[in-house]
């Protein structure tokens, strides 16, 4: 929208009426949540794809789609007992081909981002028994076989396989142990960054496990203490830092029947990665990506069981780096056996491509300058892709269909804003999900050939409170680059917005390579939280910086070995350009962030000191050195090749020119970006004699909740921006 647009639509909204409204407490967002966006829960695909699956008040009900009031109740929980006369509550489940095996988590325990672990029950419908996967302690990763007769698991570092009929238990490996070695499971740093932590997958014959070790002995140990009631506890664990030791990766094949493994050959250098690890349609072929340290060069490998033998199927090489953990989940093998699909950004924009696994030649099937967000999945029968992609607009999404070789495109949503969608199994039915700034969560239940079956879910009660609290909703703009180019951005102005007043702004910032903080989409918890702070009269606005996603390679790469220095210069262009808006008060704009974001806000604050007032930084990275290699490198190579990069972009290297107001917050348990950070820029803004305001979370992690956690956090930075800005 141009600005010109943008002052229009202040002037209409300011001369509608007002009315009385509800007021939203910190109470409403985060004690007792008001403002729910309903989803639902646990939703599966039967495998006939006539019918759908969800967990629904401790049952697991199966629908059929062309008649809602055909229902079958798979398991119930208030009937179905162990069999010692126990009950569970079922958190998580799985199906067998068949359907007559559920595999059901429960009593699950968080351990990172990803990762956790349960205790499972195998329940067997044609019997009605549910039964304990195992009494050797709670499992990480159980997994049904594709033919239901196996489960495969991790406890303690080790991976293991049960017999459904039987129960008989199998140890694959022996070797684990904490700290050291880790099999079927991901180490910490390739569960954050490479967004796995499952790290074994079942051969399409049921009779192999593929899977990886980890050896972490040489990888640094990271210490947190953990406060207790008279003495801390130290809990240690392995988190590789930029440019230190990463865990030897291995991986190897288990021949179940023969109780035998075979190892994959994965190449001489052990400094490398690999990101993803598929079975092809053949059992006795599984496939996986090598991708060298700087991450710049990436290999597609197959490795055949009954040759041993491993061989090159596809490679690509960029001058910055190549982000695998979305691109290689694209990976698609079709039924020809000669044929995958992937997704690539080699054009400069991410899109899909046709590979040939006998000559490495491969053909584009998505062009265009515009971005593929998420591939979905192929239909054999009508050679037909399906994907999720920015084509209309940057910040929305819509989902097409298109063949494989590249014709006949078509829309399969239609409205503005942010659609996903969810397939059956044969593809003759998806679930549509879509939501916009103005309206919440919307799930459809459509048929491939006759379209709208029902709606799931609409959300009518959230709809219904953003009118009775009169909620303000973001408004999109455009903010032009000296070059031709620009930024993205929204606000959010209260119902009785007056043109003619001065208000102060709280700009919130993301800006990491590849995010997107402005789309079209219905927000969540923060976004109630500055409704609060609009009744008491901030404006809030919100700027995606260049090295944000969405837009290609060219403005997603422009930040690469320099994270934080055109991302915060642009940061701070934009709030001059908003502090040059007729009803902005220019000495009264702040500015907030979490993660990256926390970095961005408290070097705002410090390289732009004479535009920003006030900034809030929770859980920041201070200094990249910090942080862990794959992400880190990704961006900026190690420290030892680019020092420049990682220390003149640090807040930590510029509190001497600190001007405003600033709090910093973290948590003293937070594995992911360590304590150590606030700590660093804390002891370098009393050297430089800087006052300011910080606040320590015992024991809480990145997320910083828990209990009152979430509403003290909120209540503490509203009464800092109230007193400071």
């Amino acid at each position: 929208m141009k600005i010109k647009h943008l002052l229009l639509g202040i002037l209409i909204a300011a001369s509608s009426s007002t009315f009385a409204q509800k007021d939203i407490t910190l109470e409403d967002i985060w004690a007792k949540p008001t403002f729910r966006q309903k989803n639902i829960q646990n939703l599966n695909w039967s495998q006939d794809g006539q019918n759908y699956l969800e967990l629904k008040e401790g049952k697991i009900v199966k629908y059929s789609i062309s008649d809602p009031s055909k229902f079958e109740i798979l398991f119930d929980e208030a009937i179905h007992k162990t069999s010692t006369g126990g009950t569970i509550r079922v958190q998580g489940f799985a199906l067998s081909t068949d359907e007559r095996t559920i595999l059901i988590s429960t009593e699950s325990e968080q351990i990172y981002r990803r990762s956790s672990k349960e205790n499972n029950f195998l329940f067997n419908r044609t019997n009605n028994s549910l039964k304990q996967l195992s009494a050797g302690g709670k499992q990480m990763h159980a997994t049904l076989s594709p033919d239901g007769k196996r489960v495969a698991f991790v406890r303690d570092n080790n991976l293991f396989w049960t017999d459904v009929p039987t129960g008989r238990e199998t140890a694959i490996t022996h070797n684990g142990k904490f700290n050291h070695i880790i099999n079927g499971a991901c180490d910490w740093v390739y569960e954050e960054e490479f967004s796995f932590a499952k790290a074994f997958v079942w051969s399409p014959d049921s009779k192999k496990i593929a899977f990886y070790t980890f050896d972490e002995s040489e990888v640094p140990e990271y210490n947190m203490q953990m406060w207790g009631d008279l003495y801390p506890e130290d809990y240690r664990y392995k988190y590789p830092k930029a440019g230190e030791a990463n865990a030897i990766v291995s991986l190897s094949v288990a021949l179940l029947d023969e109780n035998k493994l075979q190892a994959i050959q994965v190449g001489p250098e052990k400094d490398q990665y690999i990101p993803r690890l598929k079975w092809t349609k053949n059992p006795d072929v599984v496939g996986f990506i090598r991708l060298n340290r700087l991450q710049n060069h990436m290999e597609l490998l197959h490795h055949s069981i009954s040759q041993a033998k491993t061989s090159l199927i596809y490679e690509e090489r960029a001058e910055t780096s190549i982000e695998i953990e979305a691109i290689g989940n694209d990976i698609t093998y079709l039924n020809d056996g000669k044929t995958f699909i992937f997704s690539s950004e080699r054009s400069g924009y991410k899109h899909l491509y046709a590979g040939e696994i006998g000559t490495g030649k491969f053909t584009a099937i998505t062009t265009g300058n515009w971005e593929v967000d998420d591939f979905y999945g192929y239909q054999e029968k009508t050679k037909t892709l399906y994907f999720n992609s920015a084509e209309t607009s940057p910040i929305g999404r819509q989902v097409y269909s298109i063949n494989i070789n590249g014709t006949g495109k078509k829309a399969l949503s239609s409205l503005t804003g942010t659609n996903s969608a969810s397939f059956s199994s044969d593809f003759s039915y998806y679930m549509l999900n879509h939501s916009s700034a103005k309206k919440p969560l919307t799930i459809s239940l459509i048929s491939a050939e006759k379209g709208l079956v029902r709606v799931l879910e609409d959300n009518q009660k959230l709809q219904s409170q953003i009118t009775d609290y009169q909620i303000s909703p973001r408004e999109f703009f455009e903010i032009p680059l000296a070059n031709g180019d620009h930024l993205n951005a929204y606000w959010i102005k209260p119902a009785n917005f007056d043109p003619s007043k001065k208000y102060p702004v709280l700009m919130h910032v993301y800006g990491g390579p590849g995010s997107q903080q402005v789309l079209d989409s219905y927000p969540g918890g923060d976004f109630y939280w500055y409704q609060m702070l609009l009744k008491k009269g901030y404006l809030i606005y919100c700027v995606d910086n260049r090295g944000t996603g969405g837009r290609g390679v060219a403005f997603k790469k422009i930040t690469y070995q320099n994270l934080g220095k055109i991302e915060v210069q642009d940061q701070i262009y934009a709030a001059k350009f908003i502090g040059n808006l007729p009803y902005v008060d220019a000495s009264r704009i702040g500015i907030w962030g979490w993660s990256y974001g926390g970095f961005m806000s408290s070097n705002c604050l410090m390289q732009g000191a004479d535009v920003f007032k006030a900034a809030i930084a929770v859980a920041p990275v201070t200094n990249w050195r910090f942080y862990d290699s794959i992400y880190t490198e990704r961006y900026q190579r190690t420290p030892q090749e680019n020092p420049k990069g990682y220390d003149e972009n640090s807040p930590v290297f510029h509190v001497n020119k600190l001007k405003g107001n600033l709090l910093l917050v973290h948590g003293t348990g937070d594995d992911n970006v360590h304590f150590q950070n606030a700590v660093a820029l804390e002891d370098a803004l009393i050297s430089a004699n800087k006052q300011f305001q910080t606040f320590y979370y015992p024991n809480r992690n990145h997320g910083i909740s828990g209990g009152n956690t979430r509403l003290h956090l909120y209540n503490m930075m509203t009464k800092f921006l109230e007193k400071n800005l």
